[in-house]
């Protein structure tokens, strides 16, 4: 019962939001400014606040090497494979990646590592992981997508973080722990209420923009059908087979399989709308694979979880 728990508030946030736009008490652009306030100025908070309090030494490479070949491997087949099988544009194929490879590391990957793994400390490696690796190439790509001519321009990547607040505040939270600094405390009070709205708000928005969706464009199933056997399948067992042949202990195996596992972030949704791609295909992965990871989580957990 305890990992339904770790479910139910990303179900009644979403449902809260469909809800909600559903009777008008949102208006039709509520979806969009939402989402805007999540990448502007909460999740940048939320990023900064967490990085800048985490540990950057002592990491197991090993185990996050098996996590980081199996998110290579499912994001860059699902980068190829969204333009060759269903014809998604350019643009939308970064979008199509990380909805098949991101994980929900945040809001729901907290309580389940907690309930399951009885230990965060991996999961902020991967916290770091996307945050530093994943996210600067997602949204490069989807930069030069935004860019008339699709150029890639080495001036425009350079000033990405200082143009980009998800980028910026990640970078600054690394300073600010390698560097020891402390956060004034005229600032992290601000910050705090920042950054707790960003995963509720997020969820509204993601539940504002079901509704509007379902009045204009419908994903095909078979696209959500793969996404989610991509993320929910391949990847877990993909970090499986890593973890395996780098002789994990059965608690890394256990971790690394576990947070692989994890359904799309809500995050894929919110750079999908930022950049006004993709939307569609993003809230419903994030939808369908976060109900179905309660399956396969728990499967998973029964079937590692003892040794």
């Amino acid at each position: 019962m305890s990992l339904v728990s770790a479910f139910i508030p990303i179900w009644v946030l979403t449902a809260v939001g469909y809800a909600a736009r559903r009777r008008g008490l949102l208006g039709d652009t509520a979806a969009v400014v939402l989402g805007r306030f999540v990448f502007h100025l909460a999740m940048p908070a939320a990023l900064f606040l967490t990085l800048s309090t985490m540990p950057l030494a002592g990491f197991d490479v090993r185990a996050l090497g098996a996590f980081g070949v199996s998110t290579a491997l499912v994001v860059g087949t699902s980068w190829l494979g969204a333009g060759r099988l269903f014809n998604r544009k350019a643009g939308e194929r970064p979008v199509w990646g990380i909805a098949a490879g991101y994980v929900n590391s945040a809001n729901l990957g907290i309580p389940i590592a907690q309930q399951v793994l009885h230990s965060v400390t991996f999961l902020a490696e991967v916290v770091l992981f996307q945050v530093l690796v994943v996210t600067p190439v997602i949204l490069i790509a989807l930069d030069r997508h935004g860019d008339a001519h699709g150029r890639v321009r080495v001036r425009r990547i350079a000033s990405l973080p200082v143009r980009n607040p998800v980028i910026l505040g990640s970078v600054l939270g690394v300073i600010w722990s390698a560097w020891h600094l402390p956060v004034p405390n005229q600032l992290s009070g601000s910050l705090n209420l920042l950054a707790s709205a960003a995963v509720a708000v997020a969820l509204i928005a993601l539940g504002a923009s079901l509704h509007s969706d379902a009045e204009q464009q419908r994903v095909p199933r078979t696209e959500i059908g793969v996404i989610t056997v991509l993320k929910l399948v391949l990847q877990p067992g993909a970090a499986l087979l890593a973890g395996l042949l780098l002789h994990l202990t059965h608690p890394q195996l256990l971790a690394v399989v576990v947070c692989a596992g994890l359904p799309t972030a809500q995050n894929t949704f919110i750079f999908a709308q930022e950049y006004g791609v993709g939307e569609a295909l993003a809230n419903r992965a994030v939808l369908v694979t976060t109900t179905f990871s309660l399956a396969t989580l728990a499967a998973t957990a029964a079937l590692l979880g003892q040794h």
